[in-house]
């Protein structure tokens, strides 16, 4: 396999099964909860030089993946909020590559991320925890793609993120 490959998608690329039950939403929902707790512990001795460390060439520095995180999740989570109030609304994409060059993500102490991380995600879990079977199906577009997401379908997207960027924060205390 490419190493390039294997350095930007360390757990591999997010893929939903054919049908998604509620024990694959209720494991994405835990793995959600507990993100929060388990970056948290992750970094909790991270030294400032492997936070300003790339864990790919041309990649992010974990610093920059640690505030990633919670600017992506607040953004799904206005997007639940969409789909649960509007029908089949468009939402808004944003430019994550921008967003990470932004003074608040390249110099800014992590503890801030991780306070946001925790609260975004409490509210989300609550979110996701109250939504019946029905709320589940519905969707939202992404104007990237001009697809339809379900809104179960995107919980495990987001269960995926969490994990996919805990990974390459691993990958730079790993070495």
């Amino acid at each position: 396999m490419d190493p390039l490959f294997e350095l930007k998608f360390p757990i591999g690329k997010f893929n939903a099964p054919d049908e998604i039950t509620s024990a694959h939403i209720d494991e994405w929902i835990s793995q959600i909860e507990s993100l929060p707790k388990r970056l948290t512990h992750l970094v909790k001795n991270i030294s400032e030089e492997q936070l300003d460390t790339p864990y790919r060439p041309d990649g992010w520095t974990v610093r920059q993946v640690i505030h990633h995180i919670p600017d992506s999740h607040i953004n799904s989570y206005m997007r639940f909020k969409w789909a649960l109030t509007e029908d089949n609304p468009t939402i808004k994409a944003y430019i994550e590559t921008a967003w990470a060059e932004l003074p608040d993500t390249k110099d800014q102490p992590i503890q801030i991320s991780l306070h946001l991380l925790t609260a975004v995600h409490a509210k989300l879990v609550a979110l996701f925890r109250s939504m019946s079977p029905e709320q589940m199906k519905r969707t939202f577009v992404h104007p990237a793609t001009g697809k339809k997401v379900t809104l179960e379908k995107n919980i495990g997207s987001y269960a995926w993120h969490g994990n996919h960027h805990l990974a390459h924060v691993a990958l730079i205390l790993n070495h």
